[in-house]
């Protein structure tokens, strides 16, 4: 593959994970927050237009669920306007982007897996902002393709597993809701996918034309791991293995609640459950099943 990649989010979970995964197939340009300011688009267009990439890759995000619900002005303007710059200088730079976005476009009703055409319903500022920039970026025409995710964590940055792990440590019982249902995404799986999503589209494309070779795969993909459990299940699956793994050390014990026992600012989808067979039918990827992925993150603290 020829040309850059523009990574922005790069000190972030996902970030980080994609400055590795896609750096065999070209340069990547990961500017930081002093150079790209993703709340103002005329820094998101005079980085663009400066790096001229290839593919514009954003895991970053405004991702402060309740916060946003006192600061949507931001939320939006960096989650739906700076979203829009990306694509309208990909489309005439004719590059592609790979933008990620959350199961919290979703209203969470039912037990069934959302599939990508399924009628979205955001509960709050932060799915709300997070949808607008889908079809902003759908609107501008740009060559595109949408991961849609859900509980991602990793080994690093924070996340829910490693504030659970610190907090049984530290504590004797530890209150967890038990009636949202989805599934946990390791943040180097979607790093992976996006970089065989990238290295699928560049061999149809033939060092030629992006947009040419991304047509029939552009669009949403649902990209979460595989199976499915609750926060307390997640909660509880991580610190029996950290027992297990340290039979000498005490550890909080974990109770189960209802999401109306811890009331938040912002109202919480659910069923967060998404079906992910139109990424295994287009590009062969399957996610790794939340369990296994978790025994290697847990291997990596």
């Amino acid at each position: 593959m020829s040309g850059r990649i523009l990574l922005t989010g790069v000190t972030g979970q996902v970030g980080g994970e994609l400055a590795a995964a896609l750096a065999p197939l070209g340069a990547v340009v990961a500017p930081g927050h002093t150079e790209l300011d993703l709340a103002d688009a005329d820094s998101v267009r005079e980085m663009i237009r400066a790096v001229k990439p290839r593919w514009i890759v954003n895991p970053a995000a405004y991702t402060a669920v309740d916060k946003a619900e006192s600061e949507p002005e931001l939320a939006y303007a960096i989650n739906r306007d700076a979203v829009r710059v990306m694509g309208e200088e990909a489309r005439e730079l004719r590059a592609g982007v790979i933008h990620f976005s959350t199961d919290y476009v979703f209203a969470g009703v039912g037990m069934e897996p959302y599939v990508e055409t399924d009628a979205t319903g955001p509960l709050g500022v932060y799915g709300a902002s997070k949808l607008a920039g889908e079809e902003a970026l759908a609107e501008t025409g740009a060559a595109h393709m949408i991961f849609r995710t859900s509980w991602v964590y990793g080994a690093t940055g924070k996340n829910f597993l490693r504030t659970i792990l610190k907090a049984a440590r530290e504590r004797d019982r530890l209150r967890v809701v038990a009636d949202q249902y989805g599934a946990p995404t390791w943040s180097r799986d979607l790093a992976k996918l996006t970089a065989h999503g990238i290295a699928q589209i560049e061999r149809r494309a033939a060092e030629g034309d992006l947009p040419e070779a991304t047509e029939g795969f552009g669009g949403i993909y649902h990209a979460a791991g595989a199976g499915e459990t609750t926060w307390f299940g997640f909660a509880s699956e991580a610190i029996q293995r950290l027992r297990e793994r340290e039979p000498e050390a005490t550890l909080a014990e974990v109770e189960a609640i209802t999401t109306a026992e811890y009331p938040t600012p912002a109202k919480r989808p659910q069923n967060s459950r998404l079906s992910c067979e139109k990424l295994a039918a287009s590009f062969g990827w399957r996610m790794m099943d939340w369990q296994e992925s978790l025994r290697e993150v847990m291997a990596e603290l």
